[in-house]
């Protein structure tokens, strides 16, 4: 087919997408200490829920073996404390070991503002998706039934606390902001002397690209969501395009594109979970060249300048 017998497709490309601060610290972490320690150095869980950056990473000389199932999340969050005794809580007396904590600075707000809020003696009422390895995590920051998960709005309605005067409520930072709302909103009704957190727990990039996608979701005819089905925050950039009246599919590389897809589709919109390299978006946009006359357009809604401290002992790496 010769490019004058290409349909015609213009991509609406979402900005902000991709890597957020937080996964640009954590892999950066990575990168830093295989150069200042040397090979091998192990991580306990996926440095970041996306297949191609922990294969890469993989290949470079780090060693991203992983437990898998409950227990590897497990101890990635409920264990944590007792992980690092083992390890040796001040650099590894015990072991020889070293250790970095690559947690998003963001989620581990939301640790201790779990820590705080139990040791003040309230009850929290925890937003989020059961089984993920965030909530997982903050479940872990706290003794054993000192948090409750809610999901739904239908389960704020079930709830029956001991002590309804004495809750506080804190949420999974990759929500939809959306959803999230509700849940909080019923949850302030039906216990009015809830304690809310100081600030909105949803990170900045979680909203900032849920908004970018919006901006773009009702003038497409499509929109194509590159992520992991692991990673909450790109799971929910599809549902935000859905809920604006779109057809929206989740993919992790552009090999996973079915043209079939694209079949009378005139404007794709495109974006990036925060997980997400920009290589890959534009590896999908190549994809898409082989078969359209490809005219694309960047909407961006805000430029994001926030960047995480290393942890001590890497900068001078």
């Amino acid at each position: 087919m010769t490019d004058t017998q290409r349909p015609a497709i213009e991509l609406l490309i979402a900005a902000p997408r991709g890597f957020c601060a937080g996964v640009d610290r954590a892999i950066q972490i990575v990168e830093l200490a295989i150069q200042k320690h040397g090979a091998p150095v192990y991580v306990r869980h996926e440095i970041v829920h996306n297949k191609f950056v922990v294969d890469l990473a993989a290949g470079e000389g780090r060693d991203l073996r992983r437990g898998t199932g409950p227990s590897a999340r497990r101890r990635a969050g409920r264990v944590l404390r007792a992980w690092r005794a083992q390890v040796g809580a001040r650099g590894g007396e015990d072991r020889g070991l070293d250790y970095l904590d690559a947690t998003c600075p963001l989620v581990s707000k939301v640790h201790r503002q779990a820590e705080r809020l139990v040791a003040s003696g309230r009850h929290i009422l925890f937003v989020g998706h059961a089984g993920h390895p965030e909530v997982i995590g903050t479940f872990g920051q706290v003794p054993a039934g000192q948090m409750t998960l809610i999901e739904t709005v239908e389960d704020v309605a079930k709830l029956n606390p001991a002590d309804p005067d004495n809750l506080a409520f804190l949420t999974q930072t990759t929500l939809s902001v959306d959803d999230t709302r509700a849940i909080v909103d019923a949850t302030i009704a039906r216990f009015p002397t809830i304690v809310a957190p100081k600030a909105d727990d949803i990170c900045y990039a979680t909203s900032n690209r849920q908004n970018a996608v919006k901006a773009i979701a009702q003038s497409c005819d499509m929109v194509l969501v590159i992520g992991a089905p692991n990673s909450s925050n790109s799971v929910r950039l599809v549902e935000v395009a859905e809920r604006e009246g779109t057809s929206a599919k989740l993919i992790q590389r552009a090999t996973d594109l079915d043209f079939a897809w694209l079949a009378g589709v005139g404007t794709l919109g495109i974006t990036a979970g925060a997980s997400a390299p920009e290589i890959l978006v534009r590896e999908l946009v190549d994809r898409i060249a082989t078969r359209f006359d490809v005219t694309e357009r960047e909407v961006e809604m805000t430029r994001e300048t926030i960047a995480f401290k290393l942890p001590r002992g890497l900068e001078a790496a």
